[in-house]
C-alpha cells in the first residue's frame, strides 16, 4: 500500500476545512484535487493546499488518479459523487449524515460494498476520550437507560442551507447524529423510537424550517430505554450536551471528552480511562489507506446507514405520531 496517499475533495466548505487543517499534519497526504460548484472557495483551496480545481466531480474522477476522497457536501444533494468514487477504486470519507433518505444510503453502501473500498463516515465522537472510555467500561455490561442531550444554537446565517427542512434534514438528522451515533456506539443499536417535534418557539427566525427543538424515546437491541433531546433554541449562548447510562447501582456520565462512574468507587473520582489508541477520525483514515488495514476505521459506511435509519426514523414518527421500527441493524 502506498506511504503517501492522494486525497480529493468534493465539497470544500466549513467542515472540509476542519478536516484539511487536520490532514496537513499527518505525514504522506498529497492533496491532488478540489471540486466545488463554489469557485472562488475552489480557487482558495487550490491556492493554499496545491493539487487541481474541478466544478464538476465527474471530470475530476475522469482526470485525477485518488487513493482517497472525501465527499463533504449537504446531505441533500448526494447523488452519485461516493458511487462513482468506488467505481474508480478510491477509498470514502463521508460527512454525515450519508443521505437523506434510506434509498439513496442503500445504493450506495450497495456500491461501497461491491467495490470492496475502504469507507469512513465523520462519526468524530467515536475518537473522543471521553467516548472511548465509556465504550471500554459498558462492553458486555446491562444497560438500563439511556438519557442524552443536545442543545445548541442556529448554525449559519439567514441563507445557511442549515435552517432549510428539506436541505439538512433538521438538526437530528444533521447535527446531533452524532449523539445518535455515540449511542448506538456504546450501547448497541436502536430498535424503535417514538418523536415528537416543537416549531412554534422559532418561526420568527427567517427562512426557518427545521424544529426548534426535538424528543425522541427509544428501545435499543439489548432491551434499555431511553430517551434523547436535541435543540437549537439556545442561540444566544447557555447550551450543551451529555450522555447518561444507568447501570445496575451505578451511573456513567459521559461529558466531552471525560466520563466517570457516579457514585465513585471507594478512593477515586470515578474517572473512567480508555486503552483506545488517541488518534484523529482522519488520521485513522489515513492511516487504513496507507496500510489497507481498515482497523483505524471506527464507523464505516454500512455503520453510519444504521445511524441515519434512527434519525430518519424520529422524523417520520413525529410526522405520524407513530412508533417506527428500525431494520438496517438486523
Amino acid at each position: 500500500m502506498p506511504e503517501t496517499v492522494r486525497l480529493g475533495f468534493i465539497g470544500v466548505g466549513g467542515i472540509a476545512n476542519h478536516h484539511l487543517n487536520q490532514l496537513k499534519a499527518i505525514p504522506g497526504v498529497t492533496f491532488a484535487a478540489f471540486c466545488d460548484v463554489n469557485e472562488a472557495a475552489v480557487a482558495k483551496a487550490v491556492e493554499t493546499h496545491g493539487g487541481h480545481g474541478y466544478a464538476d466531480h465527474r471530470v475530476m474522477y475522469d482526470r485525477e488518479e485518488l487513493d482517497g476522497v472525501y465527499v463533504c457536501i449537504p446531505p441533500k444533494y448526494h447523488t452519485d459523487q461516493e458511487i462513482l468514487g468506488a467505481q474508480k477504486g478510491c477509498a470514502l470519507f463521508v460527512e454525515k449524515p450519508v443521505a437523506l433518505s434510506m434509498d439513496k444510503a442503500l445504493e450506495v453502501q450497495e456500491a461501497v460494498t461491491r467495490a470492496g473500498v475502504l469507507s469512513s463516515v465523520g462519526y468524530t465522537m467515536r475518537y473522543w476520550a471521553g467516548v472511548c472510555a465509556a465504550k471500554e467500561y459498558l462492553d458486555g455490561k446491562r444497560i438500563s437507560m439511556i438519557s442524552c442531550n443536545r442543545w445548541g444554537g442556529v448554525a449559519g446565517g439567514e441563507e445557511h442551507w442549515w435552517r432549510v427542512m428539506d436541505v439538512s434534514g433538521g438538526q437530528l438528522v444533521e447535527q446531533a447524529t452524532h449523539q445518535v451515533d455515540a449511542i448506538r456506539w456504546l450501547a448497541g443499536d436502536i430498535r424503535a423510537v417514538w418523536a415528537r417535534y416543537e416549531y412554534a418557539s422559532m418561526a420568527h427566525l427567517p427562512k426557518m424550517s427545521i424544529p426548534a427543538s426535538q424528543a425522541f424515546c427509544f428501545e435499543t437491541a439489548g432491551g434499555a430505554c431511553g430517551v434523547m433531546s436535541c435543540s437549537c433554541a439556545t442561540y444566544k449562548g447557555g447550551g450543551g450536551g451529555s450522555w447518561d447510562f444507568l447501570l445496575d447501582g451505578e451511573r456513567v456520565v459521559v461529558e466531552g471528552m471525560s466520563a466517570k462512574r457516579l457514585p465513585p468507587p471507594d478512593g477515586t473520582d470515578g474517572a473512567l480511562g480508555s486503552t483506545l489508541e488517541a488518534m484523529s477520525i482522519d488520521e485513522g483514515f489515513v492511516r487504513a489507506l496507507q496500510s489497507g488495514d481498515g482497523s483505524t476505521i471506527r464507523s464505516t459506511y454500512a455503520d453510519a446507514v444504521r445511524t441515519l435509519e434512527v434519525t430518519l426514523a424520529a422524523n417520520e414518527s413525529a410526522a405520524s405520531g407513530r412508533v417506527v421500527e428500525c431494520t438496517a441493524w438486523r
